[in-house]
């Protein structure tokens, strides 16, 4: 039997705005509403070099009270330019603790949900 990452799931309390940042955060065209209002998104074909995994964003009635157990990673080749970018879209940036001179930015999204971009050199 092989195990096949087929995407992550977030909880959120607006999924359609949430699935906004990402979407245009990523650069993914692919977009489809769940059965229970859950917002999906994924690479379109030449989208993502690495495959198709997505991420689906349903509604949960409870806020969100600690930091995230899991996070999402993305590196870029200048950290700098996309951290700014994604700061223009709702993102800001977070205080986990990490020290000085790291390698990776803490960001949050629209719903404070964490995620880093780490340096790609």
């Amino acid at each position: 039997m092989t195990l096949t990452f087929s995407g992550a799931v977030v909880d959120c309390a607006d999924p359609s705005a949430v699935a906004d940042f990402w979407q245009a955060a990523l650069g993914w065209s692919g977009r489809e509403r769940g059965p229970h209002g859950e917002a999906v998104v994924f690479p379109q074909d030449g989208e993502t070099v690495l495959g198709p995994p997505s991420l689906v964003f349903q509604r949960v009635p409870e806020g969100k009270v600690a930091k995230n157990r899991v996070h999402l990673d993305f590196s870029a080749s200048d950290q700098a330019a996309e951290v700014a970018r994604l700061e223009g879209l709702g993102a800001r940036r977070v205080d986990v603790g990490q020290g000085e001179g790291e390698t990776f930015v803490v960001l949050a999204d629209v719903e404070d949900n964490e995620f880093c971009v780490l340096r790609g050199d």
